[in-house]
């Protein structure tokens, strides 16, 4: 049975670039048909009508024509348009985070539609949570467990017993926690505290709205985030650019803070 030549979609714009001399090549994970690719021709000129609705990290309804190689955009209207991440360069960089993160976990037109709604109440948070750097933490963990790799915060990898309220250490080859005896299960396994596993427990298990109310101290925050980056770098087998200019961002805030300001 041949394919309808037209199809519809709501959809999150991951990536942009231009293509040809007016057109843009959008990259789109659509709450329909996954990840994919397609033209928005004559979005560059300024009297285009599509231009105000295919920004990046725009949640946009799409009407789509099949093409031969590339699918085109013949119509977009925009849903969300999440204004705030275009306004702070911090929170446009998480979310720019959380976007490579999705890209890189997910292959071309599968269809998923808990990753989507991540994605899109991800966007919300990075525009209004006071915290963004908790809502990147829940981000991460949920968006773990979506794709398969859900760390085991619960039981020791090792001694398959439950986890004691006191330091562990934590396997990104393993995929968890192990108890201090059962370390030597892997040698690169990093020290992780207490209060480290008790956060990400909570994050693990808990809706947002319970979440955002946490308050981290700053070692908290830098713990937990140096080792979910950790985690996340050994499965996708690589750094994301948006994590080295993140870095590179806070690095650059903190030279110009007073000497008494704690990030």
């Amino acid at each position: 049975m041949a394919r309808e030549r037209t199809y519809r979609s709501e959809g999150i714009i991951l990536r942009r670039s231009d293509f040809g001399e007016a057109d843009r090549l959008l990259t789109i994970f659509t709450r329909d048909f996954g990840k994919l690719r397609a033209i928005a021709k004559g979005t560059r000129k300024p009297q285009s009508r599509k231009t105000g609705h295919v920004e990046l990290f725009m949640r946009t309804n799409f009407f789509f024509a099949r093409g031969r190689e590339l699918d085109i955009v013949t119509q977009a209207e925009m849903i969300a348009s999440y204004e705030a991440l275009r306004r702070d360069l911090v929170r446009t960089t998480y979310a720019s985070y959380a976007v490579e993160l999705l890209d890189r976990f997910v292959v071309d037109r599968d269809r998923h539609l808990n990753l989507y709604n991540l994605l899109a109440a991800a966007l919300e948070w990075f525009s209004t949570a006071p915290d963004v750097r908790l809502a990147a933490r829940y981000y991460e963990l949920r968006l773990l467990s979506y794709a398969g790799y859900q760390p085991e915060l619960f039981r020791c990898l090792g001694s398959g017993e439950p986890i004691k309220e006191e330091d562990q250490f934590f396997s990104a080859e393993l995929g968890g926690l192990l108890s201090a005896g059962y370390a030597g299960r892997d040698p690169r396994a990093r020290p992780v505290s207490a209060a480290a596993v008790k956060v990400m427990r909570y994050l693990q298990t808990r809706p947002w709205e319970e979440v955002h109310r946490l308050r981290l101290r700053p070692a908290l925050q830098r713990e937990l985030e140096t080792l979910l980056f950790h985690y996340l770098a050994y499965h996708l087998e690589r750094n994301l650019k948006s994590v080295e200019f993140l870095i590179r961002l806070r690095r650059e805030a903190r030279l110009f803070a007073p000497a008494d300001e704690e990030e």
